[in-house]
């Protein structure tokens, strides 16, 4: 469903557009409590915010770690789906996290990729048919200085006609 109402809003809005305020209002990305602020006009760099509230605080008066999850899971996998297009096959596989600190206020996560980065991941899934991309992510406040937790994701990235020729073998 989002797919396809994206691809109807691109003839109005920039992707850029589309994603943040596509995140912004999903009732799916809402609950987690998360707002993106920042994305860039190549969506290489994506920038979310989760500011403590009513809504996420914990017994203990700290952000509710499965907020600090929920708001950054599905980023990685929207942003390489958008960035890489449609010759690829892009799924979330695996995530670990790793409480530090409790999260006492807002906190802010930034999701990047570099052009080479995204150059060799086509290039590797192209040439081996599927991939597995290791991202790691931490939660901070807002300078940076204190981390509240740090995350291990697993991004399965395929080449499109070779996903579809494994499928039809199993």
């Amino acid at each position: 469903m989002y797919a396809q109402l994206s691809k109807f809003l691109s003839r109005f809005f920039s992707k850029r557009q589309i994603f943040r305020y596509g995140f912004n209002v999903s009732p799916m990305y809402r609950r987690s409590t998360g707002k993106l602020y920042f994305v860039s006009e190549d969506l290489l760099n994506v920038k979310i915010k989760i500011p403590l509230s009513i809504k996420n605080r914990n017994y203990v008066g700290s952000i509710f770690g499965g907020s600090l999850f929920s708001a950054t899971d599905p980023i990685y996998m929207v942003q390489l789906i958008n960035i890489l297009g449609t010759d690829y096959v892009v799924w979330d596989k695996s995530a670990s996290i790793q409480y530090r600190r409790p999260a006492k206020e807002t906190a802010f996560a930034e999701f990047s990729f570099t052009e080479d980065e995204i150059n060799q991941l086509k290039k590797d899934a192209k040439e081996e048919g599927e991939i597995d991309l290791l991202k790691e992510l931490k939660i901070t406040n807002h300078d940076g200085s204190v981390v509240f937790c740090e995350l291990l994701k697993t991004i399965y990235i395929a080449d499109k006609v070779y996903y579809k020729e494994k499928r039809k073998r199993k």
